[in-house]
């Protein structure tokens, strides 16, 4: 029997307390808000927030490149700091290095070491949003030639990797060109996405969500309105075609990249008008991209002052924004509440030990951030076991992850005297978020104190005799 309640107790200790299995929400299961935009520089973040998070926006989107290169864990943790502050969820690419006009073929010996690097980062919110490559069905973006079976190989091998790191990480296929023809440079989409299954038939085994680069064609001019490939509703048919190919794994829509080239304010001719750009984007936003499979659209490009992607910049040369950046400002946007991880530790309890019953304790405790959110000075308060806490005091107004703060409290000493294990625990908003804390207190009752100094007193004189 007491073999069997060890058992048991081991098993109820395992079931409790051990670590749950973590993995990503459905972001439509969230309010959201799918306004978003691409950018190349960490320093367009402020812009960008102005744009997706106006008029009664918020938690709006981002898209950024970062280059094999460029795996600097200070820059980047900064960058995803910034882009928490003002509320925008990264959705990150991953990239090689551009060599000449071609950018390198990607490495299988490199995954461990993006997967090392990514999970090192504190990201903004729970899932955290990856494209694998870039338009793989150029031979420009594969070291300069066309291989569905290498690129099928490396997103296998990256998604399980990410996967094993953290189940967190949503993973997506690179979006593709869906216009690209058969010719020595480019492949078919359909074609390639074909090869890609017959060399790994399990590749959607790993894969959340599907990149979607919905480009308005003909000439990146097409209809504010069209349908089918090579249009704003490109992901319709992309979706369509996984289906056919027996992809039956329902995948939330990110639109990467999409967008009109423009003429530059008159410098580009026979291009569309930048006023033309501020009614087709309006249409879009409101007509279209609507579709609830949706999550986020991040058209290309919010700065860009050189060609060839200048004629896609929301911003002129002279620093300026077009007239259709203002426009897009204007429409209403819901206030996407995305999913954060709430942790905290509680490095320490400081409090006075000796109290009498019933009085009041007062302690100082020395707490860190380690969760996704910034912490708000009202909403951090504590439970104490058994015990009321009368007073929770943060010495912060907010505190970010990986900081340190202190939090001032009191609560009422036991009516029992004696020595006393209590804790401790952080909560915000109402839930826990931290493990509970120790500490001892050795409580005595005013009578007893009383009987002890009455017996003190009398050894002192005993002893003066």
């Amino acid at each position: 029997m007491k073999k069997l309640l060890t058992s048991v107790f081991v098993l109820l200790f395992f079931f409790v307390f051990a670590p749950q299995l973590e993995a990503t929400y459905d972001p439509a299961s969230v309010a959201n808000n799918r306004f978003g935009i691409h950018i190349i520089d960490s320093n367009d973040l402020e812009d960008a927030a102005k744009l997706v998070n106006s008029s009664g926006g918020d938690w709006g989107y981002v898209t950024l490149v970062i280059q094999q290169t460029d795996r600097n864990k200070d820059k980047w943790q900064d960058t995803f700091n910034k882009a928490r502050r003002m509320h925008l969820i990264p959705i990150l690419r991953i990239a090689t290095r551009p060599l000449g006009d071609i950018w390198e073929k990607p490495s299988l010996g490199e995954i461990d070491g993006w997967v090392g690097f990514l999970n090192s980062l504190n990201w903004v919110v729970k899932n955290r949003y990856l494209v694998i490559g870039n338009e793989p069905n150029h031979a420009k973006e594969w070291g300069g030639e066309i291989n569905p079976e290498e690129y099928a190989t490396y997103l296998s091998e990256f998604s399980s990797k990410l996967k094993s790191a953290s189940s967190d990480f949503f993973v997506m296929p690179a979006g593709f060109d869906a216009s690209a023809g058969n010719s020595k440079s480019t492949m078919d989409e359909a074609s390639f996405i074909k090869k890609m299954l017959a060399k790994e038939p399990e590749n959607f085994k790993n894969i959340d969500g599907w990149a979607s680069h919905s480009y308005p064609n003909p000439s990146f001019s097409g209809s504010e309105n069209g349908y089918g490939r090579g249009s704003v509703r490109t992901y319709e048919w992309e979706l369509f075609l996984l289906k056919d190919l027996g992809i039956a794994k329902e995948l939330p829509v990110f639109i990467t990249e999409t967008g009109w080239a423009h003429a530059m304010n008159g410098e580009i001719k026979k291009a569309l008008s930048t006023e033309k750009i501020g009614e087709r984007f309006f249409y879009a936003f409101t007509q279209v991209w609507t579709d609830k499979r949706i999550i986020a659209v991040t058209p290309f490009l919010l700065s860009y002052k050189e060609a060839p992607f200048d004629t896609f910049s929301w911003k002129d040369k002279a620093g300026n924004f077009y007239p259709f950046y203002f426009q897009v400002v204007a429409l209403n946007k819901p206030k996407g509440t995305p999913i954060q991880e709430e942790k905290a530790e509680i490095e320490s309890v400081i409090v006075q030990p000796f109290r009498l019953t019933g009085s009041i304790v007062s302690g100082t405790l020395l707490v860190k951030n380690i969760g996704q959110s910034i912490w708000v000075k009202n909403d951090i308060s504590l439970i104490s076991e058994g015990e009321s806490v009368l007073e929770t005091l943060p010495s912060f107004n907010t505190l970010e992850p990986d900081s340190i703060g202190f939090i001032s409290f009191k609560i009422q000493a036991p009516k029992e005297s004696g020595v006393q294990l209590k804790s401790v625990t952080l909560t915000k908003g109402g839930k826990i978020i931290s493990p509970q804390k120790y500490f001892q207190l050795f409580v005595v009752s005013p009578l007893r104190m009383k009987m002890d100094s009455f017996f003190a007193t009398i050894l002192k004189l005993i002893k003066g005799l």
